[in-house]
């Protein structure tokens, strides 16, 4: 069976490829919701990391990621234009795509390094997903170009942002033994999360009490948990909600910030 993480890197790399087609000189050029990149700065990234991982047996990262290797990509690239930019990334992902669609399961089931620590090369690529679905609406956001926001890779980017909650309502919000949130997503990926803190804080399946519920859009979710924007706009604007207790609820808005 092919590994969930190969059509959903499918779905990242079609849609930017249709994004990016439609772009503007001064689009590429556009400051994107990462502080340190452009709209091309952004593309840059992927496609260095993608070309980081190309060619490579998985076996190779057992022990560290050459991040190096992408930093002197990065640098080469950047005196290339948009068009030249779009070429190297349909080239990048078309083979990339080919390797992964030629991977077995014992090659996704490899033992490597991660960007959050040992997993497996499976794991590494369903990290992949959510760099990329979160980069796609770096872009998208500034461009006022709104897309991507359900499917298979916005679930999948969702559902790593679920598997850190414990971590953010434990040390991010601070919430206190015998707290317990809930977070409701209405969509377009709707979900619904509970944590409790009994001790630690832990993801809890139930539909007990809990003492704040916070309620947002799954596209605001990440981008806050992804520390894109500044949690005043969609508080002002009401885009994300609370009701229960007040200052949990308040601390819970501003601090879903886990990654940058």
């Amino acid at each position: 069976m092919t590994h969930s993480s190969v059509a959903n890197l499918d779905q990242c790399w079609a849609s930017l490829d249709s994004l990016l087609a439609d772009l503007s000189p001064d689009e590429w050029a556009t400051q994107s919701l990462c502080p340190d990149w452009t709209v091309a700065g952004v593309v840059i990234h992927l496609i260095a990391v993608e070309e980081m991982l190309l060619g490579a047996d998985p076996s190779e990262f057992a022990e560290r990621l050459p991040f190096e290797v992408v930093g002197a990509a990065t640098e080469a690239m950047s005196t290339l234009s948009p068009a030249q930019l779009l070429d190297r990334f349909r080239d990048v992902t078309a083979q990339r795509r080919s390797e992964l669609a030629a991977l077995d399961d014992a090659g996704f089931d490899t033992a490597v390094m991660t960007p959050v620590g040992p997993g497996t090369y499976g794991r590494f690529m369903d990290i992949r997903v959510f760099d990329h679905w979160v980069h796609e609406h770096d872009i998208r956001r500034p461009l006022r170009r709104p897309g991507h926001e359900a499917g298979p890779s916005a679930e999948r980017s969702i559902d790593e942002i679920r598997m850190s909650l414990p971590y953010i309502v434990g040390k991010r919000i601070g919430a206190s033994d015998g707290a317990s949130i809930r977070f409701d997503l209405s969509g377009p990926v709707v979900a619904s999360f509970t944590v409790r803190v009994e001790g630690r804080a832990a993801l809890r399946d139930d539909a007990l009490p809990v003492d704040v519920t916070l309620t947002t859009d799954s596209t605001t979710f990440a981008l806050l948990a992804c520390g894109r924007i500044d949690p005043q706009a969609p508080i002002d604007a009401g885009a994300i909600t609370w009701v229960g207790d007040t200052d949990l609820g308040e601390r819970a808005a501003r601090n879903l910030r886990f990654t940058m």
